[in-house]
């Protein structure tokens, strides 16, 4: 199997949180994958600048917030694991068992100077792409994110675990490890910006909205927690400028062509684990459901019809399309048959003024996310339902807007039977897994849920744990 970690090209252009050029002038410097390696737009790392201030990052990257590690002889990922005997039992951070060197800043504070294909830029890349999104919905939300485990935790312990085939956030932790994008390569999930904004986004979620309490886990808030981390993967991606490059380049402004902005977590140059523009309507798990990725897609689909009718309604304002244009494009997802002639429109009206479109795009990209994140502060987090996420964005528009988007927020909840339509149960014949209660996500007291290990399989813990230890020092 080809590792995708050797031989990656050198470092391409650079770019700051959109946005926050201010904030940022006298930040640290990180090399990022904007997007996977394996997409030819994106072969070659950029360089950022991230907020906190040169020389306040130590060797990990670690902050006072978060850190990175590269456990050695890891035996489990956090969670509810399996004792020596079969009983389960709590593991939950920090570990403080071996661990491979951290990758160190240089002299002026800096880790722009790592190379990919190190052990050492895989680990400052996953600090990179976690402070960018932190960077991006902070300034949305207008304070700084406080952990949910924070009660337990500083800092949040961001793992490169070797043999895990996911990337999963949870109390205290966001673990990666690595996928296949196609047969006979390996591609770390340390190196894929949209994995990784993706598990940050829960955690943002559950500091910002909070974990339901035990029994108030109504079936919406699965789907709402998988949207809003879909959601901030998309928008964060969507502060820098080789993906607005890339997205203008192949679209000229028809967002509603497959492109980099709605392909959520792509894991080959072909394929995508969600697509943020879809045509799933709520009705569809009205009988019930068995995924909640498959039940956030008319959430997210909602949010990004939002995005584009915005963008396509300053668009008309500043006179670049015309509103017969903006009109065909917004009844392309209904009648797929007219693409050909939005994108013959879009096509001519991006190439007399492209920076206008970009412009109104960005724009459009922080009005939702301002409205998402001033959302996130209305919600409840027992009992959460689609309806009220949309009266939530409502409110935003109503409060702090005027309504400026008042019909644009209410057609597009509307066709996706938001508000309308209630989701039924959760089918047992689906997987029992989830973000919320599953074995990655658990809190603390559901130690008290959990059998207590017997003396034996303690004793046989403890002198593994040894074994452990004892291997470190020999590394020494």
């Amino acid at each position: 199997m080809r590792n995708l970690r050797q031989a990656l090209p050198p470092a391409g252009r650079s770019a700051v949180p959109t946005g926050d050029a201010a904030r940022v002038r006298n930040g640290t410097r990180f090399k990022l994958f904007p997007q996977p390696s394996f997409l030819k737009a994106f072969a070659r790392p950029i360089t950022v600048t991230l907020s906190p201030p040169a020389g306040s990052v130590r060797s990990g990257p670690r902050d006072g917030r978060m850190y990175v590690v590269e456990p050695i002889a890891k035996r489990w990922p956090y969670g509810v694991v399996q004792g020596p005997h079969g009983s389960p039992f709590l593991y939950l951070p920090p570990w403080d068992g071996p661990s491979h060197g951290r990758a160190q800043p240089s002299a002026a504070g800096h880790f722009d100077h790592l190379q990919p294909g190190t052990r050492a830029f895989e680990a400052a890349h996953v600090y990179a792409c976690v402070r960018w999104v932190l960077d991006v919905w902070e300034r949305y939300l207008g304070r700084t994110v406080k952990w949910h485990f924070r009660r337990d935790y500083n800092a949040l312990e961001m793992s490169l675990l070797d043999g895990l085939d996911n990337a999963a956030a949870g109390y205290g932790f966001l673990e990666v490890g690595a996928g296949a994008p196609a047969p006979g390569e390996l591609l770390p999930f340390s190196l894929n910006f949209d994995v990784i904004a993706h598990e940050t986004g829960h955690l943002i979620v559950y500091a910002e909205v909070g974990v339901p309490s035990p029994g108030a886990e109504d079936g919406e808030y699965f789907g709402f927690h998988e949207s809003a981390a879909d959601l901030a993967a998309l928008i964060s991606a969507a502060h820098f400028e080789p993906v607005i490059d890339d997205l203008f380049e192949g679209t000229r402004g028809n967002l509603y062509a497959l492109n980099e902005l709605n392909r959520i977590a792509e894991l080959s140059q072909t394929t995508q684990i969600r697509l943020a523009s879809n045509a799933v309507r709520l009705s569809e798990f009205g009988a019930g459901w068995t995924d909640e990725h498959d039940l956030s897609l008319p959430l997210t689909g909602a949010f990004f019809d939002i995005l584009v009718d915005i963008f396509h309604g300053l668009l008309v304002e500043r006179r670049l399309i015309g509103p017969a244009l903006a009109a065909l494009a917004d009844r392309v997802p209904r009648i797929p048959a007219e693409q050909h002639r939005v994108q013959a429109g879009f096509d001519k009206a991006y190439s007399v003024e492209p920076a206008g479109f970009r412009e109104a795009f960005a724009h459009a990209r922080d009005v939702t996310g301002r409205y998402i994140a001033e959302a996130w502060r209305r919600l409840n987090r027992d009992f959460l339902t689609y309806a009220q996420v949309a009266a939530a964005i409502m409110a935003v528009d109503r409060e702090l807007f005027g309504g400026r988007y008042r019909r644009i927020i209410g057609v597009n909840f509307r066709w996706r039977e938001i508000g309308e339509v209630r989701v039924g149960p959760r089918l047992a014949s689906g997987s029992m897994q989830s973000h919320l209660r599953s074995v990655r996500t658990v809190l603390p007291e559901d130690q008290d849920a959990l059998p207590r290990l017997s003396y034996r399989e303690r004793f046989l813990l403890a002198r593994d744990w040894v074994r452990v230890a004892r291997g470190s020092r020999s590394l020494r």
